[in-house]
């Protein structure tokens, strides 16, 4: 992969999406459009210096996962918000009148704003996202096994997560951080740039991670997170920012033999259906912890 690009395409991505967000944050179009072209450029990017090239989806599979994601956005956009904006939502915004919070600081920079809104959420998510690892009960329920199911990563597998996480998790701490604090447009400016490095975490591209690697999580971070290795899954929780698990003890920086819940990929139908029933070969569950 040229030097260019190990070096120079994850932190030129932040600032292109920052970029375009804050000259057109008030259109609805720009998220869609950030969508559809990060996942265009890195596909390609994939196909052309994959970092594993035994890890390249076949045209068929990629297709599959294609269809999934969209599907995932499709849930989200017709379902998920809208079922959160009549109950997780009004409940923060009248918490927050009833506390009289008002100390989220306006007077920033809208840039500036949207990097805290993107460390507060990711704070909570490190949270969260360390609980369902930590919990059979909260792992099932979140269908987070769902996620981690899936073999040989590529950008595509950002937005491969189950309805159930979608509806019950992923939405909480952009919620809490715009409602609860009064965060505002600067949430948007954060959702973008947490889509950016979601992508790129998940990607298959040999990146740098030796400066940026220490606030944003990159691709060597996170799929060591997606080991198929309980001890080594239970690290680098941040899906965007990496300074959480450095701050907390979680990270590690290894190299990752192979990512999944065990040795075999289950069907789509079998992954779908993780929170009821889980593939007898499963790894990674919180049940399979010693510690536990």
């Amino acid at each position: 992969m040229p030097a260019i690009l190990k070096y120079g395409l994850q932190p030129g991505l932040m600032v292109c999406v920052l970029t375009l967000w804050y000259y057109y944050h008030e259109s609805s179009w720009v998220y869609l459009f950030v969508v559809v072209f990060l996942q265009v450029l890195l596909g390609a990017l994939e196909y052309r210096w994959p970092a594993r090239p035994e890890w390249v989806h076949a045209p068929r599979y990629k297709g599959a996962l294609v269809g999934v994601f969209i599907l995932t956005y499709l849930f989200g956009l017709f379902f998920a918000d809208p079922a959160n904006a009549a109950t997780v939502n009004a409940a923060l915004s009248e918490l927050r009148e009833n506390l009289g919070l008002d100390i989220w600081p306006t007077q920033w920079p809208l840039v500036a704003q949207a990097v805290l809104a993107l460390f507060c959420s990711e704070f909570i998510w490190y949270w969260l996202h360390r609980a369902e690892h930590a919990s059979q009960w909260l792992w099932r329920l979140s269908a987070h096994g769902s996620h981690h199911a899936f073999q040989n990563l590529g950008a595509i597998n950002a937005g491969a997560n189950h309805p159930l996480e979608i509806l019950l998790v992923l939405a909480l701490p952009s919620a809490i951080v715009e409602l609860l604090f009064g965060a505002g447009a600067a949430v948007g400016g954060a959702y973008l740039l947490l889509l950016t490095l979601a992508f790129l975490a998940h990607s298959n591209l040999d990146l740098n991670s030796k400066v940026i690697g220490w606030l944003f999580t990159t691709n060597r971070h996170h799929i060591h997170h997606h080991s198929v290795k309980i001890d080594e899954s239970n690290t680098n929780f941040g899906c965007a920012v990496i300074l959480w698990d450095r701050v907390f003890g979680t990270f590690r920086d290894a190299y990752t033999v192979q990512t999944g819940t065990g040795p075999t990929q289950p069907s789509l139908w079998n992954i779908f259906l993780m929170p009821i029933r889980e593939p007898e070969d499963t790894q990674t569950a919180p049940r399979n912890n010693a510690a536990d």
